[in-house]
Formats: C-alpha cells, sequence, structure tokens
C-alpha cells in the first residue's frame, strides 16, 4: 500500500509541474520562464523538478507529447464504438471542441513552442498528430465519399483551426454552449459541398478582368 501512495504522490507532483508549465509558458513563453519559477508555480523548490525531468526541455516535451497522446487515444476511443460514420465524426468534433476549451493553455504552448522540442520528441508529436488526422480522414470520406481524400485533409486541418482558435476566441466563454457552437461550426466545415466555380473554372470574384 506505502509503495502505490509513494507512486501516486510522485505522480501527482509530476502532473503539477506539468500544469504549471502549460499556464506559464502559455503566458511567457518557454523562454521566458526558469526553473525556480516552475517550482515555485507547483508548490515545490525549483531544485526539485530533477527528481521528475532531467530539466525544463523535457517538461515541455511530456506536456507536448502526452497532449497528442490523449488526442489519439481520444480518437481511437470514439473509433472503438463502432457507431456509424456520421455519428463517429459528430463524436470526434464534440471531443476535439471538448480538449480545445479545456487545455487552451497547451494548445497556445503547442501553437508557439514546438520549436523547442528536442528532435525525438517533436519526431514524436508530428507522428502522432499524422496519425490523428488519418483516423479523421478515414471517417470524413466514409460521410462523404465524394470527397477526395487530399480535400478531406485540407478540411480537416482547416477545422483543427478553428477548434483550437480557443485561446484567441473572445466571448467564447459567455456562450451558452460554446462545446455546442464549435461543434456546429465545425461540422458544417467538413461537411459543406464545395462551391462550384462558374464555367470556365474561374469563380466570378476571384476575375480582375473588366468586360
Amino acid at each position: 500500500m506505502a509503495s502505490t501512495w509513494r507512486a501516486t504522490a510522485k505522480a501527482d507532483r509530476r502532473q503539477r509541474y506539468l500544469d504549471a508549465a502549460a499556464e506559464l509558458f502559455a503566458a511567457r513563453g518557454y523562454a521566458g520562464v526558469g526553473v525556480e519559477e516552475l517550482g515555485a508555480a507547483a508548490g515545490v523548490s525549483g531544485p526539485a523538478l530533477y527528481r521528475h525531468f532531467r530539466g525544463k526541455e523535457d517538461v515541455l516535451a511530456e506536456l507536448l507529447v502526452t497532449a497528442s497522446e490523449r488526442l489519439l487515444d481520444g480518437a481511437t476511443e470514439a473509433l472503438a464504438r463502432g457507431a456509424d460514420p456520421a455519428t463517429t465524426l459528430t463524436d470526434l468534433v464534440a471531443f476535439h471542441a471538448d480538449f480545445a476549451l479545456a487545455e487552451r493553455d497547451v494548445i497556445r504552448v503547442q501553437d508557439r513552442e514546438l520549436a523547442h522540442l528536442p528532435e525525438e520528441a517533436s519526431r514524436r508529436v508530428r507522428s502522432l498528430q499524422r496519425r490523428y488526422v488519418e483516423a479523421w480522414a478515414d471517417v470524413l470520406v466514409a460521410v462523404r465519399p465524394d470527397l477526395p481524400r487530399a480535400e478531406a485533409v485540407v478540411r480537416l486541418h482547416a477545422v483543427f483551426g478553428l477548434l483550437n482558435a480557443t485561446p484567441t476566441t473572445p466571448g467564447l466563454e459567455a456562450m451558452a454552449d460554446p462545446i455546442g457552437l464549435l461543434s456546429a461550426m465545425a461540422l458544417a466545415a467538413l461537411l459543406e459541398p464545395a462551391p462550384v466555380s462558374p464555367a470556365g473554372g474561374t469563380p466570378a470574384a476571384g476575375r480582375s478582368g473588366r468586360g
């Protein structure tokens, strides 16, 4: 029992570092935060960080790798339910919208600080992200078999951009159902038919010549 308690306490302290890092890195940037400040924010002395991580770089790596793992795990769980593709797509969108609202600090850190990741962690994050996109793309093309897969992937990246804009979207928290609002906009972007260009293949709004 004692060993279990010690393991739990260690995991809790590690998580406190990660939570503190997400908040501080989001507010001040990775380069602007020191080990002592991370420790103070986590409620322990700065040097104690080295009992859990090799350094600040490892804190950033675990923060971003874990976020990507959580997203892929959520997508995998939604797929494992075996629902029809349309329901699965709705579940995926709601899951990501919920994550984006709950983890705005993590999203801001990922957007700004990927370049500071060590090479191995960077490869891991990008591999997880690719698998996440591919999982979504499989579902989207099942719902919209008319979509070329390349267009499906473009739409997905646009939707992730929409959902991941939660840290900089003013007034979102004042909405009665922010997850529902974000989900509705995301599904519209994914499922709306592409605009049809006029004869000749050039949209009228894009014509620069005059008659």
